[in-house]
C-alpha cells in the first residue's frame, strides 16, 4: 500500500486545508490527528481535508478521523472532506461520519461553503 501522504497547504481564511493522499492506516490517521490538533489550537472555524488521492481507509484510520471528529464538536470547528473516492464516501457512510462531517464532491464546492462560517 501506498504511504500516507499529508499537506498542509494555505489555508483560505479561518479554514485551514489538508490535502491527503495513499493509505490512511493508524500512521496516517495519527498524522492527520496530529495536524489536525495544531490547527484547533490556532483557532480556525473549519478543517477541510481533501482525500482526492486517498483510495483506501482502513478501520484505525476511520476510528482516529472519528477522533479528530470528536475534538472539533467539543472546539465546535466544522470538519469536511470533500474528493472523495466512491468506496471511501461508502465507508464513511457506514462509519456513520458523513452525519457529523460535511462532504463535497469539490475543493471549490467546500471552500464556497465554508466561506459562509
Amino acid at each position: 500500500m501506498e504511504a500516507c501522504t499529508l499537506t498542509r497547504e494555505t489555508d483560505r481564511g479561518a479554514v485551514a486545508i489538508l490535502a491527503v493522499g495513499g493509505y490512511i492506516n493508524n500512521e496516517g490517521g495519527e498524522a492527520i490527528a496530529k495536524a489536525a490538533g495544531e490547527i484547533l489550537a490556532e483557532g480556525k472555524k473549519a478543517i477541510l481535508l481533501d482525500l482526492a488521492n486517498v483510495r483506501i481507509i482502513n478501520s484505525i484510520g476511520i476510528s482516529l478521523l472519528l477522533e479528530v471528529l470528536e475534538a472539533c464538536l467539543a472546539e465546535k470547528v466544522v470538519l469536511a472532506f470533500c474528493n472523495l473516492h466512491p468506496s471511501v464516501a461508502k465507508t464513511f457512510d457506514v462509519m456513520g461520519l458523513s452525519q457529523y462531517a460535511c462532504l463535497f464532491g469539490s475543493r471549490d464546492e467546500a471552500l464556497a461553503h465554508l466561506a459562509t462560517l
